[in-house]
């Protein structure tokens, strides 16, 4: 009967919507051939005849299609789950199927991969489990898999950011497996390989192995990659055999097609059975026309998908487009690029369907209309949305009310029933203009709106907290450029949305598969007032207030009265502090240029014989200091002064980015604390703050790391209660903190290359100590460096510490040559950033 194999066919495929809109995605058609069928052909050109079909969504689709498997000249059984298993569970419902080494694979991905190289690896290693992997430029939205000299595993990173892209090598979903790996867990237990199986087994310290092999392996995971396997297909990337028969070089055709005389077909071209090409008809390069199409006079394509029984009338026009089944384009019809045309719809003459909109199945354009959204309700979006930042746009341009409205609607279509969202915005008008737009999002999704009015970031994690509500939208006029807001999205505990919780909001973005509430389900919203009275009263309650107002402190301040005057008057009336404010409203035009203002404050603080200064971003996001000698306590500094403030206060770890300076280790030695160290990510890091400060359940007035990082008005508030309390300077305080010199730059690394940069970073490993939090860092004898790719641009960015600012350097250097050798380019055309920070 020849080797067994499991084709896993549950996928429902959501992310290629409206294409799988009434078919599972093993079903949708890659050169007129349905998906699976072409794993079919390749297992069977390995010699696995006897093949179990693991079904979940639609699973009549692929039975009525495929039936026993006889015309394909293979034996097929099919396993049917009630309810999704996972992977690993899926397989589990076959295991009786399953009496020898099998072979493991994705019914809706393409490959021409050697199973038979991998099964042979496979009895080589003497292994109980062998993944296949593969090479990818971008690995991030894959599981890397990092695997020894020999093959044999030692890590997997499912999905991982770019600061853990340790390896380009991913899983690619296939595996050669022995029976009893599916002893590990029970039958309808839900269970991964990747997440479940493997790491179990790797825990056990069975052998597991992975083998890179060479050759085409694409999940087709969304639309673009869609397209993109076709143009594979075609340039000959894929060893797939084409149907129909070559006509002439790199075109293709199938029986009892007519194609007239004056058309003009541009290879590489595949042209369906049954389907007529009219006269003056242009099918350009990378273009796929399905079965039974009629391509109406002087119908143009271009690097496009037509799936079978299209029909074009005259002068039709489509770039770069998919097509689904039994579309009709009526005359002068124009499809534009990236647009998906879902099954069964009608474009009627003089349409024009705008680059990136998806028409959802069984929809009608009227005569003449030009679509620019979506039907149903969408349009075009970036698939990564979120960034550093929350989400940030020019206002009007890269964000405008009708995208605010929709994120909100995919916010609230990830969460459960009675959810109830707060929203909040500083005092601009592009933000509130923003906040209402997200209002109608939030509503037309069911979930109750909870108005916090205006405020700043911090009153909005508060409001999260204290009164408990489900999650929270917060919109600010963006620190980094004046024309442009940040779009915070919040959960339950005020923090940033994790990056799982953001991937969810990105793909109902891309679905545009919005949860929509009926008449009687819509919810009225409330305000609540004096949220900024309650946030300013848990400053205070935080605060030793006698002693502060006992002192009579002077400060020297700067920050943007239009939002903050509300937060800072009164705080400073209730600390009874003495506030010289720097006039510097009208020269501020974002948190770099307010920086400009510090050799003013600086000196004012010095001439005034204040005790501080500070500036205030304009949220009170983030803080700059200066101490009573005019000294500047910012970033790598400030995160020491608050370590060493949390070292004094408390008795839990001090929390702290993973680029911190090892002083703040030195001083933890000193006050018998311990440090750690925390991913770079607001989100991770906001994470875990929160968690130690919930499993301490600290006291309302107790010492908030959570807070003194990410509130600059309770960073200012408590520093003033610590120094009045211990009679002590801020100057006192910065003098405590060891000397130590560090070094930044950015050096340009194209994205295809940052999975190779990180991979041969790693596998140096006799340069020194190695740690894998977040990028690659290495310890040598005299500092460290840390090299971290950037997520939202096509940088590394290159952190040192040395023993002195030469030996920061110096590392930096050093690795930035590495970094440029590996992607070959020139050191000095490279670097595009330099700081330098000495503590």
């Amino acid at each position: 009967m020849g080797m067994k194999a499991i084709i896993m066919a549950g996928g429902e495929g959501s992310r290629l919507r409206p294409l799988t809109c009434g078919r599972p995605k093993p079903m949708v058609p890659v050169i007129n051939k349905p998906i699976m069928l072409h794993i079919v052909n390749l297992l069977k050109k390995h010699g696995f005849n006897n093949i179990g079909v693991t079904l979940q969504y639609m699973p009549e689709a692929i039975r009525d299609y495929f039936g026993q498997g006889a015309y394909n000249g293979v034996n097929l059984q099919y396993f049917i789950e009630g309810v999704p298993l996972g992977t690993a569970g899926s397989v589990k419902n076959a295991e009786e199927f399953l009496d020898q080494t099998f072979i493991v694979i994705s019914g809706d991905a393409l490959t021409d991969l050697d199973l038979t190289q991998a099964v042979n690896f496979h009895k080589q290693k003497g292994a109980i489990a062998t993944l296949v992997l593969t090479r990818v430029d971008a690995p991030l939205e894959y599981g890397v898999v990092i695997t020894d000299e020999s093959g044999s595993v030692q890590q997997f990173l499912e999905k991982p950011s770019w600061g853990e892209v340790f390896s380009d090598t991913v899983n690619t979903g296939i595996y050669v497996l022995e029976p009893e790996v599916l002893s590990y867990f029970q039958q309808q237990q839900k269970f991964d390989f990747s997440k479940d199986l493997f790491p179990l087994l790797l825990a056990k310290g069975l052998p597991l192995y992975g083998v890179t092999l060479p050759g085409y392996w694409c999940d087709i995971g969304n639309l673009q990659q869609y397209l993109q396997a076709h143009n594979d297909i075609l340039s000959g990337q894929v060893k797939i055999a084409m149907p129909g028969r070559q006509i002439s070089p790199g075109v293709w055709v199938g029986e009892n097609t007519e194609i007239h005389p004056s058309a003009k077909i541009n290879s590489p071209v595949l042209i369906g059975d049954g389907t007529k090409v009219g006269a003056e008809v242009t099918i350009d390069s990378y273009s796929v026309v399905g079965d039974s199409c009629i391509m109406g006079t002087n119908t143009s394509i271009k690097r496009s998908v037509f799936w079978n029984n299209v029909n074009t009338r005259a002068a039709v026009s489509s770039s770069g487009a998919v097509i689904a089944s039994r579309v009709q384009l009526h005359n002068n019809a124009s499809v534009f690029e990236g647009a998906v045309i879902g099954s069964d719809c009608i474009i009627k003459e003089r349409s024009l369907i705008k680059p990136d909109i998806k028409l959802w199945p069984q929809k009608t354009v009227e005569a003449g209309s030009i679509v620019q959204n979506s039907i149903i309700w969408g349009t075009r979006q970036p698939k990564r949305i979120f960034g550093l930042e929350g989400v940030s746009g020019l206002v009007n341009i890269e964000l405008t009310p009708e995208f605010v409205t929709k994120l909100a609607a995919a916010y609230a279509s990830t969460l459960g029933s009675g959810a109830k969202v707060a929203l909040s915005c500083d005092t601009h008008t592009a933000s509130d203009l923003f906040k209402k737009a997200a209002y109608c999002g939030l509503q037309s999704a069911g979930v109750e709106v909870i108005d916090l009015g205006t405020g700043i970031t911090p009153m909005h994690r508060f409001a999260l907290r204290k009164y408990k509500f489900t999650g929270g939208i917060h919109f600010k006029l963006s620190p980094r450029q004046s024309d442009a807001v940040n779009i915070i999205i919040t959960n339950e505990k005020g923090s940033n949305l994790s990056r799982n919780k953001e991937r969810k909001v990105e793909n109902v973005m891309a679905r545009e598969d919005f949860r929509r509430a009926d008449t009687n389900s819509l919810l009225a919203g409330r305000f609540v007032p004096a949220v900024p009275d309650a946030y300013l009263e848990s400053i205070l309650q935080k605060i030793d207030k006698v002693s502060v107002r006992n002192a009579h402190y002077k400060v020297v301040a700067a920050y943007d009265h239009t939002t903050l005057e509300r937060f800072v008057k009164p705080l400073s009336e209730n600390l009874n502090l003495e506030i010289i404010s720097l006039n510097y409203d009208q020269e501020a035009q974002g948190w770099a240029d307010r920086q400009k203002i510090l050799p003013r404050l600086t000196q004012t603080v010095v001439e005034q014989k204040a005790a501080m200064g500070f500036v205030l971003e304009s949220n009170a996001d983030r803080i700059i200091l200066v101490d009573n000698q005019g000294e500047i306590i910012q970033e790598d500094l400030l995160t020491a002064l608050i370590a060493l403030l949390a070292l004094k206060s408390q008795d839990g770890p001090v929390i702290v980015p993973v680029t911190a300076t090892k002083a703040i280790d030195s001083m933890a030695e000193k006050y018998a604390g311990k440090v750690v160290r925390t991913k770079t990510a607001v989100q991770d890091f906001l994470e875990l703050l929160l968690k130690e400060e919930d499993r301490d359940g600290r006291k309302e007035d107790s010492f908030s790391q959570f807070l003194m990082n990410f509130d600059g008005l309770f960073a200012l508030g408590n520093l003033l209660g610590f120094m009045s309390a211990h009679n002590v300077t801020l100057a006192d305080l910065k003098d405590e903190i060891p000397a130590f010199f560090m070094d930044k730059k950015d050096v340009s690394v194209p994205w295809e290359a940052k999975g190779r940069v990180i991979r041969r970073l790693i596998g140096e490993k006799a340069t020194g100590d190695m740690e894998l939090l977040d990028g690659v860092k290495v310890f040598h004898p005299n500092g460290w460096t840390l090299v971290l790719p950037d997520p939202e641009e096509p940088v590394c960015r290159v952190f040192s510490e040395g023993v002195s600012m030469e030996v920061a350097q110096s590392l930096s250097d050093f690795y930035i040559d590495k970094i440029c050798n590996i992607v070959g380019d020139k050191v000095d055309d490279k670097i595009i950033g330099d700081e330098k920070v000495v503590g």
